[in-house]
């Protein structure tokens, strides 16, 4: 009987996870239909721009540039964005009036968007180049004297038009095949969400910075490595050495260059500004297609199980490492409240709980991997263990030395009494207790270091939440990839909940007997 409960429960905790996840995709898509069209278009030339709401990518000259407005006294709002395909999705969503960003990401944007269209007025016209760190003048030379040399052969104009214009896809770079690599490994940092300049392709990152990194490379007889991660990252990375060079459609700015040195350039574009387009007709793809084209087509779904393995592999490990961390902690502190002992420990105890949860978990994981290990290479889940992992352990030390204070003192006196040492009433008497009290605890500060994974994209870690990211830089639709995200998400809290539940009545079963 109590088995049929048991298979009937599971049963329904399936069937609303079922429902819940049917009422949010049919919702979202309900409410993307039905809001796509409720703005109209406010900006017709970039004379409008003052005093309107305005999206740029964070970090990029259009961020810089459209700042003057923000200063001017018109009363501009500019919404900044980590990924221009987020900014695509607030001007289609009437958050927004214009989004200004680079012309080729542009027209890829435009052209998977068919209520969305481009301004013929550009707003500025700027110049492309690799950022390298001020103290690395030697391999500036030789990157700029490669970059000669492609532009004499003519390689670097093949490349762009690989990825431009009329001939695009005619012109692949294949790199030579007597090229001796003996001379290290160039890394490039880079923000993967830039068609044609950098963006996902067949599991790899590919486009016109790619290739001219790959030709750099081979001219220069290195391994290429490419390292992608926020665009507002890619200068600090150059800067600490976790790369080498930064090639991510970057231009030269006064501000920049105050931080970061710069290539010569190697093409020209130009900002331009995207809005709403009241002339389009209404049109879209249905959701079957849209499953199609964003989890089915190119197997695009691996980048999801990778970034899934990814936050499993983080979540357990760090779990472990806060757990042993948080034990020692709350031993040494328990100790000191019970006898006065171990004051040095517990004071740099106390300095280690007020700075770890005194500050966010983002800002530890990317002083951690920027300053701690900047001139280390190391692997990114490594630091995303040891980020988790000691930020875990504040909270599970004050978990646990909640538990060890809880046991009524008297018990510690009657294990005293009978001959047994501190360290031999603490094993056998006071932990077990203790452990028994907490685990439902622990569990569910499991639960949350799995969510907190979720922003370990910062250092270019393809988590979860990158994996659906990386998918919606490729198809430009926001809607799937997120909700399927947050259901993965949903599941596994949904089971670890089932399970604390469980634990919490097995461990109060076992108190009635």
């Amino acid at each position: 009987m109590q088995r049929m409960n048991s298979r009937r429960k599971s049963i329904l905790s399936a069937m609303h996870i079922a429902i819940l996840a049917m009422f949010l995709l049919v919702s979202s898509f309900a409410l993307t239909a039905c809001g796509s069209k409720t703005a109209k278009n406010t900006v017709f030339s970039v004379d409008d721009i003052p005093g309107k709401t305005i999206g740029v990518q964070l970090g990029t000259t259009g961020d810089i540039y459209v700042s003057d407005y923000e200063e001017d006294g018109s009363n501009t709002k500019v919404e900044r964005f980590n990924k221009g395909a987020d900014a695509v999705q607030a001007l289609k969503q009437g958050k927004i009036d214009a989004v200004i960003i680079d012309s080729q990401p542009a027209q890829a944007f435009v052209d998977a968007n068919n209520d969305l269209t481009i301004l013929e007025e550009e707003f500025v016209e700027e110049d492309y180049a690799m950022c390298i760190s001020k103290s690395n003048s030697a391999l500036k030379n030789r990157i700029n004297e490669a970059l000669e040399y492609l532009k004499a052969q003519g390689t670097l104009e093949a490349i762009i038009n690989n990825y431009i214009g009329e001939n695009a896809g005619k012109t692949p770079y294949v790199s030579p095949a007597n090229v001796t690599r003996n001379n290290g490994t160039l890394t490039v940092a880079t923000n993967a969400y830039f068609s044609p300049y950098e963006y996902y392709e067949g599991g790899s990152i590919v486009g016109i910075d790619m290739d001219m990194c790959q030709a750099i490379a081979d001219y220069l007889g290195m391994d290429l490595h490419i390292e992608d991660m926020e665009f507002d990252s890619v200068i600090t990375a150059v800067q600490s050495g976790k790369a080498d060079i930064g090639a991510s459609g970057m231009t030269v700015t006064e501000e920049r260059l105050k931080n970061i040195d710069f290539t010569n350039t190697y093409t020209t574009a130009s900002q331009v500004i995207i809005v709403r387009d009241d002339n389009a007709s209404a049109s879209g793809a249905n959701i079957g297609e849209k499953f199609k084209s964003d989890f089915l087509t190119a197997n695009r779904y691996q980048y999801i199980l990778k970034g899934l393995g990814n936050t499993l592999l983080i979540t357990v490990c760090a779990a472990l490492l806060g757990i042993i961390i948080g034990f020692i902690i709350a031993v040494i502190r328990s100790n000191h409240d019970m006898t006065g002992h171990l004051k040095i420990a517990n004071f740099l105890c106390n300095i280690y709980l007020t700075v770890i949860r005194g500050t966010p978990t983002m800002v530890q994981l990317l002083i951690i991997y920027y300053i701690i290990f900047g001139s280390v290479n190391i692997n990114k889940i490594i630091v995303a263990i040891l980020a988790f992992g000691i930020n875990s352990g504040a909270y599970v030390a004050e978990i646990v030395r909640s538990g060890i204070m809880s046991i009524d003192i008297g018990q510690s006196e009657a294990a005293r009494s009978l001959g047994l040492t501190y360290r031999q009433t603490m094993v056998n008497v006071i932990f077990p207790q203790a452990v028994k009290n907490v685990l439902p605890a622990l569990t569910n500060e499991f639960i949350v270091l799995l969510k907190e994974t979720s922003i370990s994209g910062y250092i270019g870690l393809t988590d979860l939440t990158r994996g659906g990211d990386i998918i919606r830089s490729i198809t430009y639709d926001a809607m799937l990839p997120l909700l399927g995200v947050a259901l993965i998400y949903l599941v596994i809290v949904m089971i670890l909940s089932t399970f604390v539940k469980k634990l919490e009545r097995r461990l109060r079963s076992n108190e009635r007997r």
